[in-house]
C-alpha cells in the first residue's frame, strides 16, 4: 500500500540557454515564465511550495504555525496560569501582508488561521491560468486535468482558510494586473458566494485528480480525506450560524460522499496504538495514515516533542473540562459510569477508568512543568517520555525527527459519521449501527500498547445507538441532539491539541464554552493530594477548589487540607467577549489603503 510523504522542498529550476551575450541570459535560479509549463515536471515544482504551506505537520526548527500543541493551544481544552489568554478585543493596527511567508499576527499565532493575504491566491490562479494557456497544449487530457485538479484543490484550501478568519472575503477567481484598481481594492464577496466557488473548486479536484501520483504527492484520497474537514466545517458553520440550510446539506453530503469514497477504498484501517501515531520516526505504510510529514536530521525537524518531553514547560496545559469529557471504559460519560472509582478525578483513577486515549495523551502522574499539573506527551515517543538523564537529539530542541499524521483514517471517519448523523437532521437517511461500527467502534477497538497494559488501560465498550438517547449524558448541551453530542466527544477525545477544537466550538457556535464563569472547570486542573503527591509544590500561592467550591490556600500548616481540583498559579477569569469574536476584524491599516485609494473595505461584522 503506497503511502504519502513530503519533506521541505527548495524549488530551484535552471533554465537552459544559448545565448552567447552574457547580460542577455535569462537568471539561472528563476523559471522563465515564456519557456516554462511545458510538461508535468514544470507544474510539479511550481506546485511543490504549497506542500509545506498547508500540509505543515510539525512544522520545521522552531515553527509553530499550524503544528499540533504549540500551534493549537487556544480552546476551551486549556487553562493558564495567570488570566485566562482573551480572545480578540480590538481591531488591530494591520492584519497581514502582501508576502507568501507567514506573518506574526495575533489571529494566526493564537488562533491558527489565515491573516488578510491574498498572496497564496494570486500563486494557484497562475498555476490555473498557464495551464488553461500553456499546459493545454503540451499535456495529454488526463495530466491536464489532474494539475487542474491539483490546482483547484489548493486554491479551495486558501479560500477555505480566508474564510475560517474572516467571512466575507474578495474573491480572486483570476490574476489582474496591477494598474486594475477595481480588482486590486475589490470589496468583499458574501461568504455564501465564495464557498460555492470552494465548493466547486473541490468538485473538480475530487473528480479529476489521480489516485497515485506518486508517493510524495497529492491524489484522491488525500484530496477526499481534506474535503471531509473543509465540507463538514462549512456545512455545519453555514447550518448552524443560519447562512444557508440548502447549502449546509449539500456540503455535508459531499463531506459523506469522500468520507464514503475513502471508506470504499478499502486501503486503511485503524491499526495501531495511539501513541504510535505520534511519536514514530517512519510512518510509511502505516495503515491508519492518508498522507504523513517525514522528518530526519538531513532533511528538516522540529520542537513539538521537545515540548513534549517531561522537562520543557507547557503553559497552557489541558484542564477539568477537557478530562472529565474522555468517557469511561465502560462507554458511559463518567457520571452514569459503573466503573469503580469513575468519579475520583485524579490521574491515576483516570489513566485506569478512561477510554485508551486519555493514558496514550498525558503523563500518568502530575507534573509541575504543567500548568494545571495535567501534561501532555502525545506527540513524543514512549522512549521520549521516559528518558532519564541527557536527552538524545531527537528528544531535545529543534532537532526531534518523529513524524506527524497529517491526513489519518480516523479523521476521515469521524467526519464522516458526523456528516451522517447532521445529515439526519436536515431530513437524510438516519445513522445506523453500522455506521457506527465502521467508524466510532473501529476507533475505539484500537490496539493498546504494552505500556498502557501494564498501567491497567483497558479499550472502552463498543458504542449501542440503542442506548444513546436523552438521558446516556446528563451534562449534554440541551440544544444538541444526543448522538451528535457523543460524537463531538469522540472528536475531543481523538483530536487534543491538533487542529481541531477551536474550529469544532467556532462552527458549533458553541464560542461560549470558553467563558471561564459560565464553565469553571475551564480553569482546574484534576483532583490532587498536594502533600502526598507533589509535596515540594506547597507554596504560598498554591490553591484547591473542593468538590462544594470552596477554595482553600495554603499557608504553611495546611497541607494535609491542600485536596482538591488544582488551580494553575494565579488563575483568573478571561475577559467577556461575544458573537462578533467568531470572525477576525480587518486590520486598520488594510481599510485605509483602499480608503486613501477611494474604495471601501468593509469591516467585519460586530466590529468597530
Amino acid at each position: 500500500m503506497k503511502k504519502h510523504i513530503f519533506y521541505t522542498l527548495l524549488i530551484v529550476v535552471l533554465v537552459s540557454v544559448g545565448c552567447d551575450d552574457i547580460l542577455d541570459r535569462p537568471q539561472k535560479t528563476k523559471a522563465n515564465d515564456e519557456t516554462y509549463w511545458r510538461s508535468e515536471s514544470d507544474f510539479r515544482l511550481y506546485a511543490n511550495e504549497f506542500y509545506t504551506q498547508y500540509f505543515v505537520g510539525y512544522s520545521a526548527s522552531w515553527g509553530v504555525d499550524y503544528a499540533p500543541l504549540r500551534g493549537y493551544y487556544f480552546s476551551d481544552d486549556v487553562a493558564y496560569t495567570g488570566t485566562q489568554s482573551n480572545l480578540e478585543n480590538a481591531i488591530p493596527s494591520s492584519r497581514g501582508s502582501t508576502s507568501l511567508a507567514s506573518t506574526s499576527d495575533l489571529w494566526l499565532t493564537k488562533y491558527a488561521s489565515a491573516t488578510w493575504n491574498f498572496g497564496w491566491v494570486r500563486k494557484v490562479n497562475i498555476m490555473i491560468e498557464r495551464l488553461e494557456k500553456v499546459g493545454v497544449n503540451y499535456l495529454s487530457e488526463e495530466a491536464y486535468n489532474h494539475w487542474m485538479g491539483v490546482a483547484r484543490f489548493f486554491r479551495a484550501f486558501e479560500y477555505h482558510r480566508l474564510v475560517w478568519s474572516f467571512g466575507d472575503v474578495p474573491y480572486y477567481g483570476t490574476t489582474f494586473s496591477e494598474d486594475n484598481s477595481d480588482e486590486m481594492y475589490k470589496d468583499r464577496t458574501p461568504r455564501k458566494e465564495v464557498m460555492e466557488h470552494v465548493y466547486d473548486d473541490l468538485r473538480f479536484a475530487f473528480a479529476n485528480i489521480r489516485t497515485n501520483d506518486g508517493a510524495m504527492y497529492l491524489n484522491k484520497d488525500i484530496a477526499a480525506g481534506f474535503i471531509t474537514r473543509i465540507m463538514l466545517y462549512e456545512g455545519t458553520w453555514q447550518k448552524y450560524h443560519n447562512i444557508s440550510q440548502e447549502n449546509a446539506k449539500k456540503y455535508l453530503e459531499f463531506a459523506q460522499e469522500a468520507g464514503d469514497y475513502v471508506i470504499g477504498t478499502g486501503k486503511y484501517a485503524i491499526s495501531g496504538d495511539f501513541r504510535s501515531l505520534f511519536g514514530s520516526f517512519d510512518l510509511k505504510g502505516h495503515p491508519e495514515v492518508l498522507m504523513y510529514r517525514h522528518y530526519d536530521a538531513a532533511n528538516a525537524t522540529h520542537a513539538v516533542a521537545s515540548y513534549s518531553n517531561g522537562r520543557e514547560s507547557q503553559n497552557p496545559s489541558s484542564n477539568l473540562a477537557l478530562a472529565k469529557a474522555f468517557i469511561c471504559n465502560d462507554g458511559k460519560p463518567y457520571q452514569t459510569s459503573s466503573v469503580a472509582n469513575a468519579d475520583i478525578l485524579d490521574i491515576t483513577n483516570m489513566i485506569k477508568t478512561r477510554d485508551p486515549r486519555f493514558e496514550a495523551t498525558f503523563y500518568n502522574y502530575p507534573k509541575i512543568e504543567a500548568s494545571t499539573l495535567l501534561y501532555a506527551c502525545k506527540f513524543i515517543s514512549r522512549e521520549g517520555s521516559s528518558w532519564v538523564g541527557t536527552l538524545p537529539p531527537q528528544y531535545g530542541s529543534m532537532t526531534n525527527t518523529n513524524d506527524y499524521p497529517v491526513m489519518r483514517y480516523s479523521e476521515v471517519l469521524l467526519n464522516w459519521i458526523e456528516a451522517k448523523a447532521e445529515l439526519e437532521t436536515l431530513g437524510g437517511t438516519a445513522v445506523t449501527q453500522a455506521d457506527i461500527s465502521i467508524s466510532i467502534n473501529a476507533i475505539r477497538n484500537r490496539p493498546l500498547d504494552n505500556e498502557a497494559i501494564a498501567l491497567g488501560v483497558q479499550q472502552t465498550a463498543a458504542m449501542d445507538l440503542a442506548l444513546i438517547n436523552d438521558s446516556f449524558d446528563p451534562a449534554r448541551d440541551s440544544d444538541v441532539p444526543a448522538l451528535i453530542w457523543e460524537i463531538r466527544r469522540e472528536r475531543r477525545m481523538e483530536f487534543v491539541y491538533e487542529h481541531t477544537r477551536l474550529a469544532d466550538i467556532r462552527r458549533w457556535k458553541k464560542l461560549e464554552y470558553m467563558d471561564n464563569n459560565k464553565y469553571p472547570d475551564t480553569m482546574l486542573g484534576l483532583w490532587i493530594d498536594i502533600a502526598n503527591e507533589l509535596p515540594t509544590y506547597l507554596v504560598t500561592t498554591t490553591r484547591v477548589m473542593k468538590a462544594d467550591g470552596t477554595i482553600v490556600t495554603y499557608n504553611g500548616s495546611n497541607a494535609s487540607d491542600m485536596v482538591g481540583f488544582y488551580i494553575p498559579t494565579n488563575a483568573n477569569a478571561r475577559d467577556l467577549f461575544g458573537d462578533f469574536n467568531y470572525l477576525a476584524p480587518v486590520g486598520k491599516a488594510q481599510i485605509e489603503q483602499y480608503a486613501d485609494a477611494g474604495y471601501t473595505l468593509t469591516q467585519t461584522a460586530g466590529w468597530f
